[in-house]
Formats: C-alpha cells, structure tokens, sequence
C-alpha cells in the first residue's frame, strides 16, 4: 500500500475522531443489556441513515447496512456488538451510566461507536470503494445463544465473502494490534450438577446422607480431569464458579447444587470433558448411596481466524498503522459469538489494545471500573476503512 494511501486514511480517520468519541459516550451513559438493546439500535439506525445509507433491522434489536461501492467487487462484512452487561458502574465517569444495573463493561460502546465512525467515512467515499461494505451491528453477544447466530439466520451474510471484527482488549497496550490466523478464543460451555442426599441434625451426621462432602469431593475430582485426563499441550480450564447448599447452622441440607464453564479449543477435548463431568459425578454419588442430575450446556464456538483472510488483513494494517503496531495475537479462553459468522464465510477477529496504565485505564472486562482508552478508537475505525478499500 502506498505511504500516501495510508496518511489518507489516518487523516480520514483522525476527522471523525470527535465525533467517535462521542458516540461511545453517549452509548456508555445509556447502555443495555442482551436482546434489550432497543434504544441503542434506534441510534445506530438514525445515525447511519443521517450518512445516507438505508439501515434495516433484520431482528428488533440490531440494525444492518450496506455501503455500496462505484465498482464491481467482493462484499465484506465488518462486525460490531452492542450490548452491556448486567453490572452497577463505579468508574464516576462524567458519562458514567444512566441506566441502574447495566453497564458498558467489555468495550461495545467502543465497537459500535468505531463502526459508526467508519460507516461515515465510508459513506462519503462511495466513489472510490470497490464492492460492497456491509456493516453489522449485532445484539446480545454476551448471552447465549447469542446474537450473532440470529442474524446469520436472517441472512445478513448472504453474498458476502468475508467478515472481520475487532475487540477492544484490555490485556494489550493501547493502540496495539494483536492478529494471528487459526484459534483465538474458546468454546464457552457451562455445566450445573445438582447432588440429592439425605438431610438431618448436624449434630448426627451418622443419621443423614451428607451432600456437602460429596460436593467438596467432586470439585477435586472434576479438577483432575483437566489435570490428568486432557493432554497439557491441549488448553482446556475447568472452573467450578458455584456452590449452593443449606439454610442453617445446625442442618444438613438434603442437596448441594454446583455450576462452572469448561473452556476448550479442541472439539475432541470439549466432546471428552462432556462425558466425563457427568460420569464423575455420577460415580462419586453412587459410591456414596446419594444421587446427582448434571446438565451441560454447549455454548458459542471457538473463533478460528482463516488464514488468507487474516494474512490479506495484517498486511493491510501494518501498511496503515505502522509495522511495530501489529503483533502476533495471544489466544483466550474467553468466548465470543463471532465465530458464528466464520461458520459461514472466512473471516478474521483481532484485538485491539485499549489498556493504558499512565491513565488508569487496567481494570479487567466486566468490572464495575473498566474502561477504555478513547485514544485507540482512531484507530479502529483506521483499520476498518482500510479493510474495506483493500480487502475487496
């Protein structure tokens, strides 16, 4: 790409800033929650047909627009969410948010407000776009089963040939990119397991089938299947995040109810911690006489970056943000709903670095204080409009 192509698209970027900015603010005082996100799709929806484009909301909550380029080309989709977590705010932010028990905690006010900026810069330059640039702006990625699956079904990727996506990501310093083809995040599965004993007087344990023990047994056993059972150059985490059991002191409760996620790359790895969760479980209660129901739930797939894709994408952004921006990514166990799309078509997902400690800026995704840092939301919406003047 030629050095006066990127300063265009720097300078292009760097013009929309304040107005980026302060879409994200609006977004963060008024955020909302999964499959609520009405009044942000409303926003979405006028702003973009403020830019001349004709939005449409294949679902209640989402809102999908096409910018539509002078010459032929292939289609590419770029991705934003929308969505605020159930979580009260204790940032004190000068537009902190309005909205008691919901806040912007993971960086989708970023997302949307980076795709507005860039559905403006690109609407303006429809003359030089080859193709077409469609924007998605999805609900509920943070509730299963997600939105971004909703939207695939409404047939918001019908004729696009890729689609990409970023994430404002706190674990890397701001205004860094972190790109790499192949797994990225994980499959987020969940599981609940609920222990049937006998309940009594604490003080004749003798007289009760007692599920608290088993409970604590269980916790242990169900750790060394990722100890001993999953083989340790294949990630896999196991984490029992709940433990509900007895109302009192002096009684023992007749059950014990237990819930945790399990995070894998590997299907094969996931298919044998779905087994075996529940056999374990099974197997310690019958040995002691008590009895046990187990539920796993499957949840988003693991995002797996296509390899020209991606390629096509680094190249780009080292030629506009600079070769010392872009790094290899570091995979997480986080799930993320994207890897619907890439189910679909090609596609690449990548960070985007927003953690800044000179400012204070180092809480971690879904805390009451996390925040981002605005300066790298330049350039995202960079990185989108060069994705689409040279991806297609």
């Amino acid at each position: 790409m030629q050095t006066v192509e990127s300063e265009r698209i720097r300078a292009l970027a760097r013009g929309v800033r304040d107005d980026v900015v302060a879409y994200r603010r609006y977004l963060h005082a008024h955020p909302e929650t999964s499959f609520h996100e009405r009044e942000t799709a409303r926003f979405v929806f006028g702003e973009l047909a403020s830019f001349g484009l004709e939005p449409e909301h294949p679902t209640p909550t989402s809102v999908v627009a096409r910018v539509k380029g002078a010459s032929p080309g292939r289609c590419l989709a770029i991705r934003a969410d929308m969505d605020a977590l159930p979580i009260t705010e204790e940032t004190g932010l000068p537009f902190a948010s309005q909205n008691p028990g919901a806040m912007h905690a993971c960086g989708h006010d970023g997302h949307t407000a980076m795709l507005l900026g860039a559905a403006k810069v690109l609407s303006a330059m429809r003359a030089d776009l080859p193709g077409e640039v469609r924007l998605l702006f999805q609900h509920a990625e943070e509730l299963y089963p997600g939105g971004a699956q909703e939207l695939c079904d409404a047939g918001v990727l019908d004729g696009v040939d890729m689609v990409i996506g970023t994430h404002l990501w706190l674990p890397l310093s701001s205004g860094r990119i972190g790109i790499s083809a192949g797994p990225l995040t994980a499959a987020p599965d969940s599981f609940s397991i609920e222990i049937a004993g006998r309940g009594g007087h604490a003080a004749q344990p003798h007289l009760t089938l007692d599920p608290v023990p088993l409970a604590a047994q269980l916790i242990l056993a169900l750790q060394q299947l990722v100890s001993r059972e999953v083989d340790p150059l294949r990630p896999a985490v196991l984490s029992v995040t709940q433990v509900h059991a007895g109302t009192a002191d002096n009684v023992i409760p007749d059950r014990v109810a237990l819930g945790g996620t399990v995070r894998t790359f590997d299907e094969d790895v996931r298919q044998l911690l779905e087994r075996r969760i529940p056999e374990v479980a099974q197997g310690l209660c019958a040995a002691f006489g008590a009895t046990c129901t187990c539920r796993y739930q499957r949840g988003y797939r693991p995002i797996r970056n296509d390899a020209a894709v991606t390629d096509g994408l680094a190249r780009t952004l080292r030629a506009v943000l600079g070769e010392e921006v872009v790094e290899p990514a570091v995979p997480s166990m986080v799930g993320e709903d994207f890897s619907a799309y890439q189910e679909r078509v090609p596609g690449c997902f990548f960070w985007l670095g927003s953690r800044n400690e000179a400012k204070g800026i180092v809480y971690p995704h879904h805390h009451a204080r996390f925040t981002i840092d605005e300066d790298v939301l330049e350039t995202g919406v960079a990185a989108f409009v060069a994705a689409a003047l040279h991806l297609l």
